[in-house]
């Protein structure tokens, strides 16, 4: 049983903006301000643990997309209580980590609905030094596509990892999962605390079904100005 995939078809359903802001009034401004140029909003934990969670239910309420970054990971039970929950607040997306018994359990809970459940293979901040302090055996490329096989056979709907490994990890999901990539600064600008990142137009290139975006727009002077200008930049590829 395969979870919901969500097929994008127009570049703007393809970007995500993260509202990655310190209180809902400045969320709810970015909206405002992005109104008609963007139609897809994540929610993570900055925003979530300031109101965000009541805001996301609000945007969907409004058939606003929005992507949930929860990356839940607990015993099954808990993960499916939590996802069962989620479901009935209408939201399109929702991280879970890539480990096989919390996707398992999470695709059986949102069986049936529009939730597409995202697999969390490596964090884009993450490089190989910092995978030996966590403990793990694999270096990010290696893990990312072992986790992306792993998704997709719990039956996940997408998968998150940054850009430089969407083309490995579609030849591995097909064509049909969602690969949604983190990390996407456009040409010339700050990388901030990202390690692995890539432009929009290499991203698509590479395969990427959805760019999340966050402080490239956010932070950015004109909001719309910088979601037009990386509307055009994917457009482009």
């Amino acid at each position: 049983m395969q979870a919901h995939t969500m097929r994008a078809k127009s570049m703007q359903e393809r970007l995500i903006v993260g509202l990655d802001v310190p209180t809902l009034r400045q969320a709810e401004q970015a909206v405002r301000e992005l109104e008609g140029t963007v139609s897809f909003y994540k929610i993570g934990y900055q925003l979530a643990f300031a109101g965000g969670l009541d805001f996301a239910r609000e945007l969907a309420s409004g058939g606003t997309k929005v992507f949930l970054d929860m990356k839940l990971l607990d015993i099954d039970n808990t993960v499916a209580k939590g996802v069962e929950n989620i479901v009935r607040m209408g939201v399109s997306m929702l991280t879970i980590h890539a480990y096989p018994k919390a996707m398992r359990a999470a695709v059986d809970a949102a069986k049936g609905s529009d939730l597409c459940l995202l697999a969390v293979s490596v964090l884009t901040s993450m490089d190989e030094q910092d995978m030996i302090d966590a403990g793990y055996e694999y270096d990010p490329h290696t893990l990312v596509l072992r986790r992306s096989e792993q998704a997709l056979h719990a039956g996940m709907g997408g998968i998150v990892c940054s850009a430089e490994e969407a083309e490995a990890v579609r030849r591995i999901v097909g064509p049909d999962i969602a690969v949604v990539t983190p990390g996407i600064r456009p040409a010339g600008s700050e990388h901030g605390d990202q390690k692995r990142v890539v432009t929009p137009a290499q991203a698509i290139r590479n395969g990427s079904s959805h760019l999340v975006v966050g402080r490239p727009i956010v932070a950015a002077p004109d909001r719309r100005a910088a979601a037009e200008a990386i509307l055009a930049e994917m457009q482009s590829a």
